[in-house]
């Protein structure tokens, strides 16, 4: 029977849900402790309307076509959105390297998480347009050694990560699965309950090259090492906050395009701008990081202002249709990273699942334009905004 292409972020979730193991699922909807955020960023988008353009000069003012490209970071993009990093897949057998190919085929690039489960190496063979997302975990020496990797790999810019943090993540009101430390004979049996519930799932993996290994070789810490999951995320809620030196010195040692992420107020926005960051994004982390944090569209036209033209202003946080990217472009957003909508589609179908959800945006940004009376993603501003009063955050 032919593959039926997923019609909707919504589909997506729902086949997500039937094809993966329950504990799985939940770890791709979860946010932090009461999952208030998660949600803010999904409905502030519904309390955002458009001021639509109902009527037109010419017929000639009306191509068919509109323009969705975009750059990033030097990157040419036939899209302005990318795939956000986001890690520990244990969705689909190809993971990351899936997810890369589907940007490639659309015109997007990649940022790829240091919890991913595929190498850097393997990502960027299957797209050059791969940003490598770091924390700050271990020594300097440690981190020096996977920026090296990463730069030796041909990743196009270096995202530091500053919106997860040991003060907010790993407490969960609303049950988060267990990650084994490895699979093992004990974790087989502890887990096979919840791998039979989905034979579909177990067999893609066993037929694909084994039952995923959790660990994430992007953390690794020197040549030859995969280390697991759990230890990294352990190893992250233990190490301290990084400071703003920090921060400028992997800036310094980087060298490269370098992207801060987790950005929430102006201040702090200068701040990334004056130790040389090229992009900032925008980001509560996805709701997993401090919960109640207002959601990420609110602030954003406030950050966007206070930086202008002094470096690219990145988004995520919320995301579900191709009307949600254009709000977020027209409050002032260079580009937009997209999060659970693609690892739905993972979950979903594979590669291909992931390229049903881009296209499906890229659609929806397209009709949004139509709709507005714009050639191009460049015509969008506030003036195509109404919102309520006090909506937006002064940040």
């Amino acid at each position: 029977m032919a593959r039926r292409p997923i019609e909707s972020i919504a589909d997506a979730q729902r086949r997500a849900k039937r094809r993966i193991p329950g504990p799985i699922y939940k770890a791709l909807i979860s946010g932090n402790e009461k999952g208030v955020t998660i949600r803010d960023n999904v409905d502030a988008f519904s309390d955002i309307g458009w001021r639509p353009l109902v009527a037109r000069e010419t017929y000639e003012e009306q191509p068919l076509d509109r323009d969705l490209s975009s750059t990033a970071l030097g990157m040419d993009l036939s899209v302005p959105f990318m795939i956000g990093p986001a890690g520990a897949q244990a969705v689909d057998p190809r993971a990351e390297v899936a997810v890369a190919a589907a940007a490639k085929t659309v015109g997007t690039a990649i940022g790829l998480s240091s919890f991913a489960t595929k190498p850097i190496e393997e990502v960027v063979a299957a797209n050059p347009n791969a940003l490598y997302q770091l924390y700050w975990t271990g020594s300097k020496d440690d981190i020096l050694w996977r920026m090296e990797r990463a730069k030796a790999a041909g990743a196009k810019g270096l995202i530091i990560t500053l919106d997860a943090t040991g003060g907010g993540l790993g407490r969960r009101d609303w049950d988060s699965p267990p990650v084994p430390a490895k699979i093992d004979l004990e974790a087989l049996i502890r887990f096979a309950p919840m791998a039979l519930s989905r034979p579909g799932w177990l067999a893609r993996f066993l037929f694909g090259g084994g039952i995923p290994d959790l660990a994430v070789p992007n953390s690794a810490n020197g040549p030859g090492e995969n280390p697991p999951f759990s230890t990294i995320y352990a190893e992250l809620m233990q190490t301290q906050v990084p400071t703003w030196d920090d921060v400028k010195w992997l800036r310094e040692e980087w060298g490269g395009k370098f992207v801060v992420k987790g950005i929430f107020r102006s201040d702090e926005a200068r701040r990334a701008i004056d130790i040389g960051a090229d992009a900032i994004v925008v980001s509560n982390h996805g709701g997993n990081n401090l919960d109640s944090t207002y959601a990420s569209i609110r602030v954003l036209p406030a950050i966007a202002k206070a930086i202008g033209d002094q470096a690219e202003v990145w988004f995520d946080g919320g995301i579900r249709r191709g009307m949600d990217v254009a709000k977020a472009l027209a409050l002032g957003a260079d580009t937009v990273l997209l999060g659970r909508a693609w690892l739905w589609g993972l979950a979903a179908g594979g590669e291909k699942g992931v390229l049903d959800v881009l296209r499906m945006l890229e659609d929806g940004l397209h009709f949004a334009l139509v709709g507005l009376g714009h050639r191009s993603i460049n015509e969008l501003s506030p003036d195509d905004i109404v919102a309520p009063e006090g909506f937006f955050i002064q940040s």
